[in-house]
């Protein structure tokens, strides 16, 4: 399944982030990709929100993996510095861990991805707004993306 929305704003970004939270379920994984400043993180924040976390979420640029505690584990990895070989092989090990994994910049290990993951791309429009395409083959998002829908 294949959906694309265009995002005018941070609001709406964490709406959607939202709507993910609230219909995640343990150990999906969840792949950003996008260039810096598309909105990555934001839509991380209310992947947090809709899990019932009320931490403060920010990248994780320099510590790769955040952990935190909600309705499920939100296991939030941002492998910007981050690529294939670099020895960080063991991350995998987080996306059957009972909770959900949101991994920025993924596309810098998508030899180490389930097969079944949401992959979300963020791209940036003239003007300004966000296309932000969902995808995935894994019926288990079906229930989700149709609440994006």
């Amino acid at each position: 399944m294949k959906i694309k929305k265009i995002i005018a704003n941070e609001q709406m970004m964490i709406n959607l982030g939202q709507i993910i939270g609230e219909h995640a379920q343990a150990n999906m994984v969840i792949a950003l990709n996008g260039n810096l400043g598309v909105g990555k993180t934001t839509l991380t924040k209310g992947i947090a929100l809709g899990l019932g976390i009320r931490e403060t979420i920010n990248s994780p640029t320099f510590t790769i993996l955040k952990i935190y505690k909600g309705r499920l584990p939100l296991y939030h990895l941002d492998l910007y510095r981050t690529s294939m070989g670099s020895g960080d092989e063991d991350l995998a090990e987080y996306f059957e861990q009972g909770g959900l994994c949101v991994v920025e910049w993924a596309n810098n290990i998508a030899h180490l991805l389930p097969a079944n993951c949401l992959t979300i791309t963020f791209f940036v429009l003239s003007n300004g707004a966000r296309q932000v395409d969902l995808s995935t083959d894994n019926p288990a998002f079906n229930q989700m993306l149709g609440a994006i829908k």
